[in-house]
This record gives structure tokens, sequence and C-alpha cells, in this order.
């Protein structure tokens, strides 16, 4: 039996127009990261599904744009009500699959719910609502807001549910239809999302799901029927989306891709809190948020009595699976093949840094791996730098703050950074040079608010931030010039009354 038979009420299937459809074989197969020989779901994708799910959105999509805001406001509301209703069984399945302790489960599946209730707020409303303006002599000029059409969301796997929510629910406000692929590590959650829709009564393909790899993913982005796509992952993909859409302009592409995100401590920073923060912020969800601290830069100064404080808290982080009954702060990572990469990672750090505390796997099944941390000479631009997606961080030295924030901005990414300081001089200062999409005073990296915007610069997004300005990628404007008066007659332009009166 599957593990997610305990939170689905159905076999592995998509979701396509109102309709479950099931979905045999074992090409995708997920397993409990913290109990590997325990499957969680699997299916075999199939192509057909997902040509039929956008032939359901586009067919659903003239009723629904042109539906009131109020019945689209109404909907959600009730589809909050539904989360709320079963944010356990939301919590549940993020836990089981992906390996994310109780509490952090718990509080993604919340946040699903919340994520309407901030949408509607009358802030975020009013950033695609009209208006009009006097445009000259008896002309009245409009703006409008209307919605791209059938936009395609690519879910990630480190928060399964919460992030495609975050593009999935202005898409629908503003009138657009879905067609949510789930990541292939997050499978029985994206299925749970489907049935919780259902329930929540979404017209038959307002909102559809098709499980499916990356062969899936990119015959989604590419379609012709497909007016946008709505991606959370790495830069590889999110390149390959990009790559793959050149002739296609017109297509939205809102593309959240990730971090190598510095924190600068400096000589006026409370060390204590600065220490935390830092341990905090680099090995939470096992490092497997785009916002996690992935540099940390510490001025000479106090380099000799941050760093040690640094690698203590790193070094008796309780690790444990979500049903071992501890206090753990982190589980295991989702697949092996993640832990993994986190190793090799490591290993090209041998010749060229110094091991301050090596990440190694844990004695026991699952895919756990202890906290790493090296310390570099000096963090340097490359075009060969890649985003280390999970616990292991890089620490250098700075002689002061001026090379601290030109090694922060040594990177070709551009989410977060944080600055621990307790001088106004310092922060007036790292926040007017610093190139982030979020940037944090005495607090880590890692964590945002969904009442404020969320995306980066370079190789972590393409200027559509998520958060509360997702709204944004999800309508575009359009301006009406009307005219009541009769024209005037341009000069060199000879009107014979009788010719038209």
């Amino acid at each position: 039996m599957l593990a997610s038979s305990a939170y689905l009420t159905r076999a592995p299937c998509d979701y396509i127009d109102g309709v479950f459809r099931p979905l045999l074989g074992d090409a995708i197969t997920t397993r409990d990261p913290a109990c590997p020989t325990t499957v969680v779901w699997c299916g075999t994708p199939q192509l057909s599904h997902a040509q039929d799910a956008v032939d359901a959105a586009r067919r659903a999509l003239p009723a629904w744009s042109n539906s009131t805001l109020e019945y689209r406001m109404a909907l959600l509301r009730r589809w909050r009500d539904v989360c709320v209703t079963h944010a356990p069984r939301l919590a549940a399945a993020i836990s089981r699959e992906t390996g994310k302790l109780h509490g952090e489960a718990q509080l993604e599946a919340r946040i699903v719910a919340e994520k309407v209730a901030i949408t509607l707020e009358e802030r975020v409303l009013a950033r695609v609502a009209g208006f009009e303006v006097a445009a000259g002599v008896g002309k009245t000029g409009v703006c409008t807001f209307r919605p791209h059409g059938v936009m395609v969301v690519l879910g990630p796997y480190n928060f399964p549910a919460h992030l495609p929510n975050g593009h999935i629910v202005p898409a629908l406000l503003a009138g657009n239809t879905i067609v949510f692929k789930p990541s292939e590590k997050g499978a029985s959650v994206g299925q749970l999302m489907a049935e919780l829709a259902h329930e929540a009564g979404f017209p038959a393909g307002v909102f559809n799901v098709v499980q499916g790899d990356g062969a899936i993913a990119s015959w989604l982005s590419t379609h012709v029927q497909v007016d946008g796509v709505l991606f959370t992952g790495s830069f590889a993909v999110g390149r390959r989306i990009l790559e793959a859409n050149l002739d296609t302009p017109g297509r939205l592409l809102a593309l959240e891709m990730g971090g190598s995100n510095p924190a600068v401590i400096t000589t006026h920073a409370n060390l204590r809190n600065a220490a935390i923060e830092c341990a905090r912020s680099a090995f939470a969800t096992t490092g497997q948020r785009c916002t996690c601290t992935r540099r940390i830069i510490v001025l000479d100064a106090v380099a000799d009595r941050f760093i040690p404080a640094f690698l203590k808290l790193a070094s008796t982080l309780l690790i444990a699976a979500a049903d071992d009954g501890v206090p753990a702060f982190m589980g295991p990572l989702v697949t092996n093949e993640a832990r993994e990469s986190v190793l090799r990672a490591q290993q090209t750090f041998a010749s060229s840094a110094r091991m301050l505390l090596e990440a190694t796997p844990l004695d026991r099944p699952g895919f756990f791996l202890a906290p790493g941390a090296v310390e570099v000479d000096r963090f340097e631009r490359t075009t060969q730098e890649v985003e280390i997606f999970g616990p292991f961080v890089q620490i250098s030295r700075a002689r002061d703050l001026d090379d601290a924030i030109e090694q922060c901005n040594a990177t070709n990414f551009g989410l977060a950074a944080s600055l621990f300081s307790d001088s106004d001089d310092e922060w007036r200062e790292f926040f007017a040079r610093v190139r982030a999409g979020c940037l944090n005073r005495n607090t880590g990296t890692a964590g945002a608010s969904s009442k404020l915007p969320f995306g980066g610069l370079g190789r972590s997004g393409n200027h559509r931030p998520a958060g509360a300005f997702a709204i944004d990628a999800c309508a575009y404007p359009v301006a009406t010039m009307i005219d009541n008066a009769d024209p005037p007659i341009p000069q060199g332009m000879l009107v014979d009354e009788r010719l038209l009166g």
C-alpha cells in the first residue's frame, strides 16, 4: 500500500476538466526521505493528459475570465476554507514526501490558506485595478487589466504546496486558467491540491493538475496554447525555459531560480544573534530553501570570535526524522541524489579551501546529512558558480565593509542578502550597494513575508517577483482611448461635409 493513501482519497491520478484520471505504472516514484523503503506515490505520466489539460483550460478560459471579480474571489475564499479544514492532511503529505519536520510542514500547510487573504487585500488588488484619465479635449483614457490566458505553473519540491499556490491564487484571481505540474518529487502533494480544489468547487477546466517529469514540463512550457509559465526551481531549468521561448516573447515567463545568498557580519554586530541567525538560515529545511545562506562574509576583526561560535551551533544541530518524536532542527534531504550532489560539491573544495566542518551522511536509513562548512580565501565571480542546494556553507573574511560588499556582489545570483550590524551608516551603505531582491538587517536570509514582493536579480529571477507582487505577472494592461466628441479636422485635410452628411 502506498503511504499517500493515509491522506489521499484516490489512487495516483491527474486532474483534468474536473475529472480524476488514474495513472498506472511507476515511472515516477516518490519515497519517504527518512525511510526510503516506503513508497509514497507512484505513477506513469501521460503526455496525452497534458494535452487534454491544456485543451480543458482553454475551453474554460472565456467563462472564467469574463466572470465577475466577486465570483472569483468567492471561490478563492472557498479554496481557503477547504485548505484550512484539510491543513492536517496537507501537512502530512508535505512531511511524508519531502521529509520536512512536522512543525515546518504544518507551517507550510497553514500559509497555503493565508495566501488567499493576502492576495485579496486592497493594496494587492490595487496593482491590477483599472483607472481613467483625461486624455485630451473630449477624450477619456482608460486602463484595464486582462488575464494572460492559460497559465502553466511548474512547482518545486522544497515547498511543494506553498510556492505553486503563490502563483495559482493570483493567477486565478486575475481570470487565468491553470495547468499545474507538481515537482516529480512532490507528486502526492500536487494530487492532494487537486483533491482540495475539486472540493472547493472550481468550474471544470479552471484548475488542472498533470503529473510529470522534465519532459512534460518542457512540453507544457512551449505549447502553442499556453500563454504564460510561472516557474520556481533551479537556474539550469529556468534557462532552458527561457531558451525554448526565444521565439515567443509574448508568452509571459515568471522565473524564480534560487540564490547564492550572502550574510555579512561586521564589528558592530551582535555576534551571538548573528551566529544563531546564520546557522538557522544556512541549514533551515536542511539547506533546501532558495533563500538559505550559502556564503558568510565576516570582518577580520571579529572572525576569530564569530566562526567558532557558528561552527559550534552547526555541529550540534539535532537531526532526525519527523516521526522520531524529538525536537529536531532538520530532517533528511529529499532524495539520495540531492544528498550526493552536496557531497560532490564539498569535494570540489578539497584542494582550494579549508574544511571547517565536514558534511557527512548519518549512519541510519534515510537521506540524512550533517551540516558542512568551508573557509575560502575570497569570493570571486565565476561563470561556473552553482547553487549548492543543501546544508553546506562557505565562509570568507573581509578587511572592511567595502571589501565585504564587493564579495557580496561577486555572484551571478541576486536573491537575498543580510547584514548583521547595529550601525545605521553601515546599513545604508549595504542597502545602497548590494544587488539582491531581498535585503535583510539583523535577520537571516532564509525566510520571507508573503505580504512583500519576493524575487531576485541575475540568475535568481527575471524581474517578475512573487509574493505580494505575483499578481503583476498574471495580468497585462490594455490602454483604451475614447472620444465622444466630433474630431477636429487636422491641418492640411479638406473635408467636404456633403460627402457623408
